[in-house]
């Protein structure tokens, strides 16, 4: 029994666990890309094909492109990316060399829209050649423009291997613009000042030089050169308002000389009157001194005849001395209504048509040399500004009065 006893007891110390212990496995659910390079750096006339791999069954899966330039392509189902730089796509200005452009891609499981990855790569193209951008404005050689013009062009570039990324410009003579030159396709815009040709310059034009520069990233610079030629322009504005006060002048010197004229006029006729009563008393005595002369029968009739005529002849000196003959006053009142009549043909004369009459400085100038030449003709003649006896249209009105206008109208023998 004892032997028994042991033998169990060494049996159950020499027993061997027979427990199976799972293997623990890490299995990865998720789904991601296993090569994913996130930059590529592409020559020009290069070519591109890159194989995207999954690390799921690749079979069940396809590939699209979310965001891409212009020629990439993927394969929906192996995901080979490929694309070949061909220089047509950087000439024509649809892709630009040294610029990162982002690639936006994903894969998909084709039953699960859950099981998805979107990602993004970038990507760079260069080129060994270098092709300078150039500065092109709109205009080229000399514009021709008048003072109050406005100059307007754009100015565009012409790109190359570096586009153009910054642009100013010099000019040989300081000028204000609208808006200042930074960047291709800003648009030029200076209105041409009236006093751009100064009083002192003795050319008949003036030449403004413009360079316009442009910048790459490097500093590589491009100028384009323009000229423009100013001719002396007309200030329309300034001119008009000259023009109506020069007219308004003209106007309220003509009102004065018709005042002066309505005054004079009557004056002369108030002597002229004024004469002629003492003609008709002169010529009434002496008439009847020579009727009692020859018809008198008394001695007394007959000398008292004798003095009536000397009577008569005794008028002349006093008319002359109350009334004398205002020749002079006459020739001066013709004289005003023909300096009147003539300044009141050139005022209609000279009239401007519209908002720009090109002829308006000559104008101008006619009617200021007109007025000053009038005012020196009556430099000693005093002129009546005012008159409480008559009025305005009163001296208008006689002045155009047709029996005034036969009075002082010229006449031929």
């Amino acid at each position: 029994m004892l032997l028994l006893f042991n033998l169990s007891a060494f049996s159950q110390d020499q027993a061997v666990d027979t427990t199976i212990i799972p293997e623990i496995v890490n299995l990865d659910s998720n789904l991601r890309i296993t090569n994913l390079n996130p930059f590529f750096t592409i020559h020009v006339d290069s070519v591109l094909n890159y194989e995207l791999n999954i690390n799921k069954d690749a079979k069940q899966y396809y590939w699209y492109l979310k965001k891409a330039p212009v020629g990439l392509k993927i394969d929906k189902s192996t995901g080979i990316i490929f694309f070949k730089a061909e220089k047509t796509y950087f000439l024509s200005g649809r892709l630009k060399y040294d610029f990162p452009y982002k690639v936006e891609f994903g894969v998909q499981n084709l039953k699960d829209p859950k099981d998805k990855v979107d990602t993004s790569l970038s990507i760079l193209f260069y080129s060994t050649e270098i092709n300078l951008s150039r500065v092109k404005p709109a205009v080229f050689g000399t514009m021709l423009v008048e003072e109050g013009d406005t100059v307007r062009f754009r100015v565009q570039c012409e790109k190359g291997t570096f586009p153009l990324e910054q642009l100013n410009f010099n000019s040989n003579i300081p000028i204000v613009v609208e808006k200042q030159i930074n960047r291709c396709e800003d648009e030029f815009v200076w209105m041409v000042p009236f006093d751009f040709i100064k009083d002192n310059d003795t050319a008949r034009q003036k030449i403004l030089s413009l360079a316009f520069i442009g910048y790459d990233k490097f500093f590589n610079k491009d100028t384009a050169f323009v000229k423009i030629a100013v001719k002396p322009g007309i200030n329309y504005p300034q001119r008009n308002l000259e023009h109506s006060m020069v007219s308004q002048e003209l106007r309220s010197y003509i009102q004065i000389l018709k005042l002066t004229f309505y005054v004079i006029s009557k004056n002369i006729k108030t002597t002229k009157t004024t004469r002629t009563a003492f003609d008709i008393t002169g010529s009434t005595t002496a008439l009847a001194g020579t009727v009692l002369t020859s018809t008198g029968a008394s001695e007394a009739s007959k000398s008292f005849g004798k003095i009536l005529p000397s009577i008569a002849l005794t008028l002349v000196p006093v008319k002359e001395a109350v009334s004398p003959n205002r020749i002079q006053e006459q020739n001066t009142a013709s004289q005003i209504r023909t300096i009147t009549k003539r300044l009141d043909y050139l005022l209609s004369d000279n009239q401007i048509i519209g908002s720009r009459d090109v002829e308006v400085v000559q104008k101008t100038k006619k009617l200021t040399e007109e007025l000053k030449q009038a005012r020196l003709q009556f430099i000693d003649l005093p002129m009546v500004e005012f008159d409480d006896r008559v009025n305005q249209n009163l001296a208008d009105k006689y002045f155009n009065d047709p029996k005034v206008i036969r009075k002082y109208k010229l006449k031929v023998n």
